[in-house]
């Protein structure tokens, strides 16, 4: 007994110390997680609205990015071109951030008075910028002051560009305080987006508010749809499944995956429940174009981006290869299902 009670004691201590050492490792990672957790992370999402951010990046853009991040937000930021050549490392810590980066101008200009080739040089010198300091090329474009017609228009969509204004204006440009910028902000409803900008001081302190404002009403931020202009779920690395309720009176529901993505190109897989024959309409953002197509009959309309896709007696999983022409980010949208 005398030459065993001394190791038991031994490993006795050496237990009491591993036990402290394990207590003191989960505090600490318990206050990581604390640290880490996001209200967006935890909150039900019922909905989805754009939080835009116009005119970077500026001296200030990592002070918002750093707001952003505490606040679990992602956010679309239209940025000029001539601040993303002059400061391209704060192009890139957006995207490190998880926000999207748009197209807003090249300098910011009254575009509707120039003339079509000017408009097509102006935004084609931005995308290109960006996408030099990013490596994603835009799909979204935001007219300087919201003015546009329909040349400016036409010519964002053949640059692969869908153009966005916004339903809510915080007026954080017009001296709007923080208890304004909060107000205007509770008015967002589902699917909508609201103007706000960086490098404004008032701006960044009311993103707390409004976050709470949104989670209290189930709302979460999202990105912008390419193919709607409207805002949807976060799609993150994988695009989560698109899934078109059905139609009514109907059961005929698709489902939408990516399995497949590669540098030029990507494969698109819909599952139709609910009907043995059936039509599903799917939207593609110019300039993207499907190559090949499987298990489905399918026509087009006249623009080349809505295709309809009839059953053919091969299941009900139907496929297409779609080349990104340059637009790599964005992917088909579910119109809609349809049975018979």
């Amino acid at each position: 007994m005398s030459r065993l009670f001394p190791r038991t004691a031994l490993w006795s201590r050496r237990l009491r110390a591993a036990l402290a050492v394990l207590a003191t490792a989960v505090a600490m990672c318990g206050v990581v997680l604390a640290a880490t957790s996001t209200p967006s992370s935890a909150a039900t999402c019922n909905g989805y609205v754009g939080l835009t951010f116009d005119d970077g990046p500026t001296g200030s853009t990592s002070a918002l990015l750093n707001v952003l991040r505490t606040n679990g937000v992602r956010a679309t930021m239209f940025n000029v071109g001539q601040n993303v050549q002059n400061n391209r490392s704060a192009a890139q810590a957006q995207v490190s951030a998880g926000m999207w980066v748009a197209n807003h101008s090249w300098n910011h200009a009254h575009m509707t008075s120039m003339s079509q080739s000017q408009m097509q040089s102006d935004l084609s010198q931005t995308s290109s910028a960006i996408q030099s300091a990013t490596g994603s090329r835009p799909t979204l474009f935001r007219p300087p002051y919201g003015e546009t017609n329909s040349t400016l228009q036409s010519v964002a969509s053949s640059l692969g560009m869908r153009q966005v204004i916004w339903d809510v204006d915080s007026q954080d440009w017009n001296g709007a305080s923080v208890s304004q910028i909060v107000a205007n902000a509770s008015r967002l409803q589902a699917g909508q987006v609201i103007l706000m900008h960086d490098g404004i001081q008032n701006t960044r302190d009311a993103i707390p508010q409004i976050m709470a404002n949104l989670t209290s009403r189930n709302l979460c931020p999202g990105m912008i749809s390419p193919s709607t202009g409207r805002a949807v779920a976060p799609d993150g690395s994988t695009p989560p499944p698109t899934t078109t309720p059905p139609p009514a009176g109907g059961t005929c529901t698709a489902t939408a995956t990516t399995p497949n993505v590669w540098g030029d190109r990507y494969n698109t897989s819909v599952t139709v429940s609910g009907a043995s024959t059936w039509t599903v309409v799917v939207a593609i953002t110019s300039p993207q174009r499907v190559t090949t197509i499987w298990n489905g009959t399918a026509t087009w309309d006249s623009s080349g981006t809505v295709m309809t896709m009839r059953s053919n007696g091969s299941g009900n999983t139907f496929g297409f290869t779609t080349m990104t022409n340059g637009n790599s980010s964005a992917r088909p949208q579910i119109r809609s299902c349809t049975s018979g």
